[in-house]
């Protein structure tokens, strides 16, 4: 077993090592499945957990997870903040706005790590262990899985957590889930069954990837069927009365729009798991709501809050110059994310007519100057944003060849000849000494005139039928005032090459609808990095979905990222899934449906010096409410002092 583990550690080594060595380590062949597991004559496959080649990094009788702190007290609090406003407690509703963390509530068959709804542990990526369920089974072509469901595990209402409860779940879902969700998933699973109360099975559909099978159904949340029934609730409807869930943290109190208090459940079913040993280690979780950043910041140099996690970089560089950082009460630190950054940046959405041209989107681009924006707004804090998968060893470089290039030859026409022969797409240069670099705006307004938007007298750019070139850019009210002027800059700009440019700040909630109903022309928005296949790759790019899926900003729908992104499902080892998502890296820099920005290897955060956390913290999460702990000496050190 050391061995195995040895081999699975080195495979998640953080990001940030030279990537020549995490290359050949994840060159190596992947040997057969762990000791721990079993293989019965039937070929069914038994185990306490799941990955989809096999190979698990903790035992069967492991007693934790390795970066946690396995005696960490319990008890005190942690407030953090939340923007704008919130209306319901129900988060799977596509109407209203849900409070923060209003999901954590609930827990699912194979676990996850509280407030980031990723897999557990945070220290490998794609294995998941068992929490509602302390086994299952699935046959070698996953074609089937069962589910062996703990006994023990109770909602906070004390009522039993029962197979016949992740059933009624599923089927919510399906039925008043997000349409996106309820597409996809439907196609692909195409039974679930009680075989018991506690004994689950789904089956899936032939002739369809393995990929996000078991490990889809396997992280549902799970709900109490009879608080369903008996109080007429439905899923899609916003609601400030929350169904009981069976996870370590339930709502306690909230004022609305204003705080949200979630507390452990001294009865908590699960404490004593080696799932959760170590984690879940403050009484109670607050969350306090303020109108925009500014005001935020106010509350937490006043101690209003405890914890924030800061992403405005002028706040970073200039605004922790209290007194209750001088007197060493706050604490800063710049914590390592192993993680590929967020893939965020100026959405285009290719509904809208003047953007189906790529050529006008390129035009638009040239507007954002990183340069300059990251030097006069940003004090230089960050670095540029060229790949989905920046800074690991699947981002695409250069031109392709080996493997990728016969990946991409094999797609047949729906690759271009430019994926072939060109370089990836990288991220323009600008002149960082002044906001308009002449030459990409002149670059720009080529472009334009290549694609029939002509200046007029007026200066403003019309096309043959006589169309104005307007572009509307809404950013919520609620947002910091460096992302205000880093979109002004960006729309003054725009405005320069005679486009009729609107930047227009609406409340969360009109922000939260617009964003739903895509009725934007340009968005700041994000999607959802990888480093492994599954088919959230489609709801994230795919084709089928792209008109309404929520995880889709830009509507994307290309033939060549839905072939890629089968390419990959269909993978059989680690080496021909990379060698696909390199291949859809490259594809969907190619597809240029965004414009990349900045991002940041560090996790900046600022805490009244009452916290701990591990030494050495994982590399796929911050983990603050997860695995951090609550200091009593400290706290009262600071009472003492008055500082709170």
């Amino acid at each position: 077993m050391t061995g195995q583990r040895s081999r699975a550690k080195a495979r998640v080594m953080p990001l940030s090592a030279p990537r020549k060595a995490i290359l050949a380590l994840m060159g190596l062949t992947i040997a057969a499945l762990s000791a721990h597991m079993a293989r019965a004559e039937d070929h069914v496959i038994r185990s306490h957990g799941y990955s989809y080649y096999g190979d698990l990094t903790y035992p069967a009788d492991y007693e934790h997870f390795d970066y946690v702190n396995p005696d960490a007290p319990k008890g005190g609090e942690i407030s953090l903040y939340a923007p704008g406003t919130f209306d319901s407690m129900n988060p799977y509703s596509r109407k209203g706005r849900a409070g923060r963390y209003s999901w954590m509530v609930y827990e699912s068959l194979l676990g996850e790590m509280p407030a980031s709804g990723g897999p557990a542990p945070a220290d490998v990526y794609g294995e998941m262990y068992g929490l509602l369920a302390e086994s299952l089974e699935y046959d070698e072509g996953k074609t089937w899985v069962i589910f062996n469901m703990r006994p023990e595990a109770r909602f906070a209402d004390g009522t039993p957590v029962t197979a016949h409860d992740v059933v009624f779940s599923h089927n919510l879902f399906l039925e008043q889930g997000l349409p996106s969700y309820a597409q996809a998933v439907s196609r692909r699973i195409t039974g679930a069954e009680a075989l018991d109360d506690h004994r689950v099975k789904f089956t899936f559909a032939e002739d369809i990837s393995r990929r996000s099978l078991i490990d889809q159904v396997g992280s549902t949340p799970v709900f109490p069927k009879a608080w369903y029934e008996e109080n007429g609730a439905r899923l899609d409807e916003p609601r400030l009365e929350a169904a009981p869930g069976s996870g370590p943290y339930q709502v306690a109190s909230y004022d609305v729009n204003r705080r949200i208090v979630y507390e452990r459940d001294p009865d908590y079913w699960g404490k004593d798991l080696p799932i959760n040993r170590g984690r879940h280690n403050f009484d109670r979780i607050r969350i306090e709501y303020f109108a925009d950043d500014s005001a935020a910041f106010e509350a937490f140099k006043a101690g209003e809050y405890t914890f924030r996690a800061e992403t405005n970089s002028k706040s970073w560089a200039t605004g922790y110059d209290f007194r209750a950082v001088d007197r060493g009460w706050v604490r800063l630190e710049e914590l390592p994310d192993g993680t590929p950054p967020t893939p965020n940046g100026i959405v285009f959405n290719l509904a809208r007519a003047p953007l189906k041209d790529m050529r006008v989107r390129e035009a638009v681009a040239l507007a954002y100057n990183f340069e300059w924006t990251n030097e006069s707004l940003q004090y230089g804090l960050f670095s540029q944003r060229h790949s989905f998968v920046q800074d690991t060893p699947l981002e695409a470089e250069g031109v392709p060849e080996g493997a990728e290039l016969e990946l991409l030859k094999s797609l047949g026409d729906v690759v271009p000849e430019a994926m072939l022969s060109e370089p990836a797409r990288r991220a323009h240069e600008s002149n960082g000494s002044r906001l308009n670099d002449r030459r990409n705006l002149r670059r720009a307004m080529k472009l334009l005139d290549e694609a029939g938007w002509s200046v007029g007298e007026d200066g403003k750019r019309r096309n043959a039928q006589g169309e104005l070139l307007s572009l509307d850019f809404p950013i919520p009210s609620s947002g910091s005032a460096t992302l205000s002027a880093v979109v002004e800059s960006f729309v003054s700009n725009l405005k320069l090459m005679g486009i009729d440019a609107r930047q227009e700040k609406v409340d969360p909630s009109q922000f939260t609808m617009r964003s739903r109903d895509r009725d934007y022309d340009l968005v700041f928005d994000s999607y959802t990095s990888f480093l492994g296949a599954g088919t959230g790759l489609m709801q994230r790019f795919g084709s089928e979905d792209a008109a309404f899926s929520l995880f889709n900003p830009a509507g994307l729908a290309s033939p060549m990222v839905d072939a890629i992104i089968n390419a990959a499902l269909d993978a059989d080892t680690r080496e021909e899934e990379d060698t696909a998502l390199t291949a859809l890296d490259r594809a969907l820099r190619h597809e240029f449906f965004m414009v990349p920005v900045w991002y940041n290897d560090s996790n900046w955060v600022a805490y009244w010096d009452m916290y701990e956390h591990p030494d050495a913290l994982p590399p796929y999460a911050l983990g603050v409410l997860d695995f951090w702990w609550y200091n009593e000496d400290k706290a009262k050190a600071l009472e003492e002092a008055g500082a709170l």
